[in-house]
């Protein structure tokens, strides 16, 4: 094929490439093209030079306009920290019984509390706060201590059987393993306490048994439980008439505290968390538990 001709279809010229028949046609590039990559090129250079670019020995070209990304960063962080401090310092200073009162802070607590929980708390407690094996439900359950806000903020504070000097203590006595009750008594006691929470257990039990149960249980346990088995806020002792089990309400589960004993752990979020963020959490546990009723 002779270089220059004109292929008919097209009327394009050719290159005088030929393979298998097929001829190369020499189309000229489209003018759109040539004005697209002349703006690119020209914006390239226009951006290059009002921003940051080119690095150099004792630094970078810092651009006309002068941005500075990470000077952007520490004012939008400080600004961000100043908004803060505005609420923080009213949470701080604020009575519980008021801030609950003000829908705009306890919007803030909601929001700010929920990613506290998540960060903090929801590993051993849940994502919904309501608990998981070994771990109260902080949504519904009785607080072993108690339901004062401040008292619940303390707990937060100190832990339980935690690092503080100031930590609660809870402790369940190991009633078989330190041989303080034979086996047959652990029994008893066991069906008395699972009576306690299960109206027909209680109904289709022996009287006589659950008698003798309540009998080791006034003798054994009720120091820390009270003599009703509804726990007491002196001991941190849990409410055993209830539906709410940290360790699970089966008899198995039952038996192995009664013979084993318990002793669970929470963290002392002194200087873990500041105040206004345990503040915060126990205003955000109380809310919990005030729309669950």
């Amino acid at each position: 094929m002779a270089v220059g001709e004109r292929d008919k279809i097209s009327g394009q010229m050719t290159t005088g490439h030929e393979w298998n028949g097929i001829k190369e046609l020499n189309t000229p590039v489209p003018k759109i093209l040539y004005i697209v990559l002349t703006i690119a090129v020209c914006f390239a250079v226009i951006w290059t030079i009002l921003n940051p670019s080119w690095p150099g020995i004792n630094g970078y070209f810092r651009g006309l306009l002068g941005v500075d990304q990470k000077a952007e960063v520490a004012e939008v962080v400080q600004q961000a920290q100043m908004d803060r401090a505005t609420w923080t310092d009213r949470i701080v200073s604020g009575d519980y019984a008021a801030i609950q009162a003000d829908p705009a802070l306890m919007t803030i607590v909601r929001e700010t509390g929920n990613t506290l929980f998540g960060d903090n708390c929801a590993a051993c407690h849940g994502t919904s706060a309501t608990g998981n094996p070994g771990f109260p439900n902080l949504t519904q359950a009785p607080t072993m201590w108690g339901d004062d806000p401040e008292i619940i903020a303390e707990t937060i504070r100190v832990g339980i059987n935690g690092s503080s000097d100031d930590t609660r203590y809870a402790q369940m006595l190991a009633f078989g393993r330190d041989q303080m009750l034979e086996s047959e008594d652990i029994n008893t006691v066991v069906t008395y306490v699972q009576a306690l929470s299960q109206p027909d257990l209680a109904a289709a039990t022996d009287p006589e048994l659950l008698a003798t149960g309540a009998t080791i249980f006034a003798e054994n346990c009720a120091a820390c439980h009270g003599e009703t088995a509804k726990g007491l806020t002196d001991t941190g002792a849990p409410n055993l008439t209830d539906a709410f089990w940290i360790y699970g309400s089966d008899r198995a589960a039952i038996r192995h505290s009664v013979f084993a004993g318990r002793a669970g752990v929470m963290p002392s979020w002194e200087g873990r968390l500041t105040p206004a963020d345990i503040k915060l959490l126990t205003l955000y546990v109380l809310d919990l538990r005030a729309n669950a009723q």
